[in-house]
């Protein structure tokens, strides 16, 4: 699992948020998550792993609030590029996917995995300052730990070594990420 996020390069990811503007430069997002989230899902999908996999069976408990991003077999993967007032929300998820619960499960796992951004990455990456970082969601462990019964591994992306993405302002509240390559 960890090939498929190493084998992601600062290429791929410059390609993949360049192409969203290539026919129009207002599609173009103003940071990295979006390409990150997009080469995710393609590399996941294509090595067997369910995209937006339901927690539960019951039609009641659809839809974003109750799915995680990936799962396969015993393992549940959440990716956290939102805002941190959801961290909580995102480090239960795979619990609620591992446990017992009164509503039938669609899977069950052993193991969550989350995946966000480091400070580094958010910064250098063009993110929204109100995203939850990997700081953050180590900040949310303790108080937490007692309600966190699974095991979770939580993994914080770095920003990439040759570029960065820089916002500038494309019409009246709309802005765009520009690629700048390091000297």
């Amino acid at each position: 699992m960890t090939d498929l996020l190493t084998g992601i390069s600062d290429e791929d990811l410059i390609a993949k948020h360049e192409s969203y503007g290539a026919d129009n430069l207002v599609r173009t997002p103003k940071s990295l998550s979006k390409a990150i989230n997009d080469l995710l899902k393609e590399r996941f999908v294509a090595n067997e792993w369910s995209a937006e996999s339901a927690i539960f069976q019951n039609p009641n408990y659809t839809g974003d609030t109750w799915r995680l991003d990936f799962a396969k077999e015993t393992i549940s993967i959440e990716v956290g590029f939102n805002h941190s007032s959801v961290i909580a929300w995102n480090l239960i998820k795979p619990v609620l996917a591992s446990e017992l619960n009164h509503v039938e499960k669609a899977i069950q796992t052993k193991i969550g995995i989350l995946i966000t951004a480091t400070s580094n990455l958010k910064t250098r990456g063009g993110f929204d300052n109100a995203i939850g970082t990997y700081e953050k969601y180590l900040d949310y462990l303790p108080p937490l730990q007692n309600m966190l019964t699974a095991p979770l591994f939580i993994i914080g992306l770095e920003a990439p070594e040759s570029f960065h993405i820089v916002q500038e302002q494309f019409a009246p509240r709309k802005k765009i990420g520009r690629v700048v390559i390091n000297p």
